[in-house]
């Protein structure tokens, strides 16, 4: 437990509060059929859907994904993810109510993702519960990205501008669903929460990723304070 009220909570989002897989794991799947290579399952897909694009083309090709066809397969993957990038996508379950009780208790919120800034817009303008998370960065707002902690920081940061007290990184909590997500989190000196309903492998160690706290639905992270 933490002891006390966290003074502000920040989100990964693809398989923290989006599933995403869907729509992700159409836009390889149209890459793998233009290339005549076999289509994967979503059930296959959906482990490395917080991979983003790399990770799904390293999925679908294998060691056919390198050098010589990179730009070209992850330029082919954004298109047609740009064509449909919120049709299947939907809030993971209770995340809609999370979110509205921590407005109600005026907790700070921002989105901390290494999505590029065009596709983050384009879903969170799809998901109108997102609208009330003031703060969004994503994976190209700075020249890096997590498991960088600058994102994070940054984020607190521009919380602390939006409420106009200090946001302190050491008295916030982040919760992600990846190894980078816990990395990035633990050292900007948060403490960290493993969305272990996201998008976890069979074969990650997910107890060598040291996060602070593990939640297995989203609302437990309600049990921390």
């Amino acid at each position: 437990m933490l002891g006390k009220r966290p003074n502000a909570i920040l989100f990964d989002l693809d398989g923290t509060l989006l599933d995403t897989a869907p729509d992700l794991g159409h836009a390889l799947n149209r890459v793998l059929a233009d290339s005549n290579r076999p289509l994967k399952k979503l059930t296959e897909m959906r482990p490395y859907a917080s991979h983003g694009s790399h990770g799904l083309l390293k999925l679908g090709f294998g060691d056919d994904y390198n050098d010589l066809n990179r730009t070209q397969l992850r330029q082919q993957f954004l298109d047609y993810y740009e064509q449909r990038v919120c049709v299947d996508t939907t809030l993971f379950a209770e995340v809609e109510e999370l979110l509205q009780v921590l407005t109600q208790q005026q907790m700070p919120m921002a989105i901390v993702t290494n999505k590029p800034t065009l596709y983050t817009q384009l879903v969170l303008r799809e998901i109108p519960a997102l609208a009330r998370i003031p703060v969004v960065v994503c994976g190209d707002t700075l020249s890096v990205a997590k498991p960088d902690p600058a994102p994070l920081l940054h984020a607190c940061e521009l919380l602390s501008s939006h409420y106009q007290y200090p946001i302190e990184a050491q008295h916030a909590l982040y919760v992600g669903d990846a190894e980078r997500d816990i990395e990035a989190g633990r050292r900007a000196g948060m403490r960290t929460v493993l969305a272990s309903y996201g998008y976890i492998a069979a074969h990650d160690n997910v107890q060598a990723w040291r996060a602070d706290f593990a939640i297995a639905q989203p609302s437990q992270l309600l049990d921390l304070w």
